[in-house]
């Protein structure tokens, strides 16, 4: 019976597992994860293995739930690059913003925007992979590339990560924008895949 307190802790090893593995947003993860050491901590230092019990406590906790805090926050991120003269002087912007920001928060990510001074220096940051979309007024890209006469569509958005752009094609609502998936190989080669036209379906906005 004085033993049974044991069998508690050591029980809330595989409980604490279990709920890190099922979890869905990464915070969370990285809360539970911080208990799951400490209690493998406590159980080690019970056992009688001090010295395990420190370094579970100090690597297996702290620097691990550190290292994976700076992770998650630097990955989930959708940097979405705008001409910052475009993006103050546009009233509406912000609706859309709102717009994505709703849709991304719903994944445990957030919005981070990016402003450029021209949109040469906006392309040339898409084909670098330092942006995971841009943002445009449409008479700012070539004509080629809007797929739809629609004057409600004041913007477009060019997108190089497939799933973002499977993601916004399918959540967004608003008709403001056309929406293209860019492919970024490595040779720096640009090719652009055009969203579907008007007449097949409705273009989403950003």
């Amino acid at each position: 019976m004085n033993d049974s307190y044991m069998y508690i802790i050591i029980a809330l090893l595989p409980l604490s597992a279990c709920m890190v593995v099922f979890q869905v947003n990464p915070y969370n993860a990285l809360v539970i994860r911080g208990i799951l050491g400490a209690v493998a901590a406590m159980v080690y230092a019970v056992l009688g293995a001090p010295d395990v019990a420190l370094t579970e406590a100090l690597v297996g906790t702290m620097l691990a739930i550190t290292l994976y805090a700076v992770a998650v926050r630097s990955s989930m991120v959708m940097r979405l690059g705008i001409i910052k003269n475009e993006a103050e002087e546009e009233q509406h912007f912000g609706q859309l913003l709102d717009e994505l920001r709703t849709i991304f928060g719903k994944r445990q990510m957030r919005l981070e925007l990016v402003p450029y001074s021209n949109n040469q220096a906006l392309q040339q940051a898409l084909m670098d992979k330092e942006l995971h979309a841009i943002c445009v007024r449409r008479e700012n890209i070539e004509s080629d590339y809007a797929t739809s006469n629609d004057e409600n569509q004041q913007y477009h958005t060019a997108i190089r990560v497939k799933r973002i752009y499977e993601i916004l094609q399918t959540e967004l609502t608003s008709p403001a924008t056309i929406l293209n998936y860019i492919n970024t190989p490595n040779s720096g080669e640009e090719h652009i895949s055009p969203s579907p036209t008007a007449d097949t379906v409705s273009p989403r906005s950003l």
